[in-house]
């Protein structure tokens, strides 16, 4: 049994990159699962001066700490204007100087969603790109396009993403025997 930390890259109440972690943690059993709502972790905009006069809070080490006992992660990344959420750039920015490799030996399955038909493929390339230099393994990688089309509350809708979506889960899962 694996040990997972699941999360979306958002912060926003309405997120949909949630509801797609939310999804994907629903299909998973036999692993010790945790689901974190990052709405609860409002993080300061990182500043070298802050990080110099107030150093790191808590719940920034406790959420490294947390990712760190982590066998693998399921993260969906949101995406603004093609990107990373400024958010969630911030978060990495703040974790990677706690800890520049604090995603060492972590397996990730790596998604993404939006309301374009895109699905938000820009914002996981870039991310698919950053996080192994912090010690990452991409595993797999999902992009769930036109959520609003393909997505309902029984889960994607589309037969084609629903079997792109369970191969990726799979693999994944996989990697954690």
């Amino acid at each position: 049994m694996a040990a997972i930390l699941a999360f979306a890259g958002s912060n926003s109440s309405t997120s949909i990159n949630f509801r797609l972690v939310q999804f994907t943690t629903s299909l998973v059993e036999g692993h010790d699962l945790r689901l974190l709502n990052m709405t609860k972790y409002p993080f300061p905009m990182f500043s070298e001066d802050d990080e110099k006069r107030k150093g790191y809070s808590n719940a920034l080490v406790e959420f490294k700490e947390d990712i760190q006992k982590a066998d693998g992660l399921i993260l969906s990344v949101n995406e603004h204007n093609g990107n990373p959420s400024a958010y969630f750039k911030n978060v990495l920015d703040w974790l990677s100087r706690l800890d520049r490799k604090f995603l060492e030996g972590t397996k990730v399955l790596l998604m993404s969603t939006s309301g374009g038909k895109r699905g938000g493929m820009g914002s996981l390339g870039v991310i698919q790109n950053m996080l192994p230099r912090f010690g990452a393994e991409i595993i797999a990688t999902f992009s769930l396009p036109s959520f609003h089309d393909t997505f309902s509350e029984d889960g994607i809708l589309d037969e084609s993403l629903k079997a792109e979506h369970q191969k990726a889960l799979q693999t994944f899962l996989d990697s954690l025997k």
